[in-house]
């Protein structure tokens, strides 16, 4: 029974009816940091810890319980959005994302592959001379290839995955759109100055290079100790380019500003997450344990939409490397 419904829960996603709060669009420059994960990405783009099980869906929502005729509807259920799923045609058959772990715009297209349960293979990619990526002329992360093509820029990324999976998706509408380019514009804008905000923080923020990609000892002691120590100075120059003068204040005032625009609802998109959701979900989803990330959480209302969205996108999609 447990497995049904984790079924059911991906089919209704998929085979959900189009609506102007599904989708949306970005349009918009990028921001570029030579140097490090948080700020070597471009902007026009860890496992969960709750079971897909628990995903707020037409059945949990209601309330309903799986007696016999339940299931007759269920199994009716299945079968038609499985079909739906099947004449969509989009399974690729080889996916991987080129990527720093923590950089927040290839966040927000892993969030988007784990929602839509498509599975991928990670590159890492070393922030200081990018050796994974020296076959492709655009120097950026991330970068996504699907069944050889490649897609960059994240937002761009979504845009063609989302309409090779719902071709009707109206990528225009206007709430979703505007709070995708907010994400884009504003959000990322207020994560670096708070994650490098101290020397411990950046070396916090870096730990994960010890641990992922296929680096040498010394290229993962460079990478950590000279990436977080020119992420701390960059960050002092994005505080001042963006007029931040108070690092927490900036970054709980956004998770408020998103707070208030859910209007009361479980996401924005309503029942289920939209683009818009799965974007600050996506590049939040890396500083979440983090110093700034904990603060965060602790200081302002976000917290229960992050663990909706948690279980909402739950387990990863991401393949080993043997996969």
């Amino acid at each position: 029974m447990a497995t049904m419904r984790r079924v059911v829960n991906r089919a209704i996603i998929l085979g959900r009816a189009n609506s102007a709060a599904v989708c949306g669009g970005f349009t918009g420059g990028s921001t570029v940091c030579h140097v490090a994960p948080y700020g070597a990405c471009s902007s026009s783009s860890s496992q969960k810890l709750v079971d897909r099980l628990s995903l707020s869906n037409p059945y949990s929502a209601h309330s309903v319980r799986f007696g016999s005729s339940a299931a007759t509807s269920l199994a009716q259920d299945l079968q038609s959005n499985s079909s739906v799923r099947s004449e969509e045609g989009f399974k690729p058959k080889d996916v991987v994302l080129f990527q720093y772990e923590a950089c927040p715009f290839c966040n927000k297209v892993k969030a988007f592959l784990d929602y839509y349960d498509i599975p991928y293979k990670v590159v890492e990619v070393n922030p200081m001379n990018k050796k994974e990526i020296k076959w492709s002329d655009y120097k950026k992360v991330p970068i996504l290839t699907v069944d050889g093509q490649k897609m960059v820029d994240s937002s761009e990324i979504i845009d063609k995955l989302v309409k090779r999976i719902r071709p009707n998706y109206d990528l225009d509408a206007d709430e979703e759109k505007k709070w995708r380019e907010w994400v884009d514009n504003h959000l990322v804008h207020v994560l670096s100055p708070n994650i490098y905000r101290s020397v411990s923080e950046a070396l916090e923020s870096f730990e994960y290079i010890t641990t992922q990609g296929n680096f040498s000892l010394s290229e993962r002691f460079v990478a950590k100790y000279g990436g977080a120590a020119a992420m701390y100075f960059v960050s002092k120059k994005l505080k001042k380019k963006h007029n931040i003068t108070d690092e927490r204040a900036a970054l709980y005032g956004a998770a408020e500003q998103w707070v208030d625009a859910l209007k009361g609802r479980k996401f924005l998109g309503g029942v289920d997450p939209n683009l818009a959701d799965l974007a600050v979900f996506g590049v939040l989803r890396p500083i979440r344990h983090l110093k700034s990330g904990r603060d965060m959480v602790e200081n302002t209302r976000i917290g229960k939409w992050y663990s909706d969205m948690d279980q909402a996108v739950g387990q990863s999609c991401r393949l080993n490397s043997n996969s």
